[in-house]
């Protein structure tokens, strides 16, 4: 079995989960690649007493790589699908963070749960992603990045409002007068858009959510529409630029730059354990149903 170890940081506590992680893929005999950056943070970090200087690094992925394990919390996960794209990979998110919404193993169960996942006892969570495009073209890396949350567009050096033009299929929506304007994928859906007053999807739902972000047009509300259809947005306003952003990372465009937002034509797969299905998680993490009554 061969396996891809990505991760940006240490938290205080999480070189010892680490590196209890790696010692479990070193028991078994599991050819392990990581991240030559995050390779170059376990050499370097004195709490793990092990060095691995054994395990591999990579710069890239291919498809030949069985599982791919992210350490860290939601925000690591996210930079890191950029790595899996099309590939195909399955994602095992090992949260050392806090609130840990999309990772598959709390750091306490890393080795309960290990053996579970080797042995390939777990189903298949797809996830939908979108991709941006703009006119004129922009070459800034952020733009050749896909997004698992929500790529959103916000106002910038300005407490003034912005105006974002919203067309669906080449069809005009409306104006939206707000703060800015977020485009969820399910995933996303309980991230910056539920902040917002938008709705909670389902991951297996086939659908995109529109959330306007403070709106001036008190009648603007969160808008629920098919994943297949091509959002294009225009930003106007006081300011000469605004921001646009796809899920961490952020560029700055010129209004009335034209941004074209499409469902990728692939997934990301997260690993799923049997006991923490989505509505699980919406329980344990969001709270949902916390009520001595229940």
């Amino acid at each position: 079995m061969k396996i891809g170890i990505y991760g940006q940081f240490y938290h205080a506590n999480a070189a010892q989960y680490i590196g209890q992680l790696l010692e479990l893929l070193d028991q078994k005999n599991i050819e392990v690649f990581i991240e030559e950056d995050f390779l170059k943070l376990i050499h370097s970090n004195n709490r793990i007493e092990k060095n691995y200087k054994h395990f591999s690094a990579f710069e890239e992925l291919d498809n030949s790589f069985d599982l791919f394990f992210c350490i860290g919390g939601d925000g690591t996960i996210l930079k890191s699908i950029n790595y899996i794209r099309n590939l195909n990979i399955p994602i095992v998110g090992i949260n050392t963070g806090r609130l840990g919404f999309l990772a598959t193993i709390q750091k306490e169960q890393i080795e309960s749960t290990l053996l579970e996942i080797l042995e390939k006892e777990f189903s298949l969570s797809p996830r939908s992603v979108l991709t941006m495009e703009t006119n004129p073209k922009n070459y800034d890396p952020v733009f050749s990045h896909i997004a698992l949350n929500e790529i959103a567009v916000s106002r910038k050096n300005t407490t003034s409002m912005i105006t974002v033009d919203t067309w669906l299929n080449d069809q005009y929506l409306t104006s939206y007068w707000a703060d800015g304007l977020i485009i969820a994928t399910p995933t996303g859906s309980t991230g910056y858009s539920l902040s917002c007053g938008g709705p909670v999807i389902t991951p297996d739902a086939d659908s995109l959510v529109i959330t306007p972000i403070a709106p001036h047009n008190l009648n603007a509300r969160p808008l629920v529409i098919k994943d297949h259809t091509t959002i294009k947005l225009k930003v106007s306003g006081r300011g000469e630029e605004h921001l646009v952003s796809m899920d961490s990372r952020i560029a700055t465009l010129q209004n009335d730059t034209e941004i074209i937002i499409k469902k990728a034509p692939y997934t990301i797969n997260f690993v799923e354990l049997q006991e923490d299905s989505f509505l699980n998680t919406l329980r344990k993490k969001l709270l949902w149903g916390e009520d001595k009554r229940n």
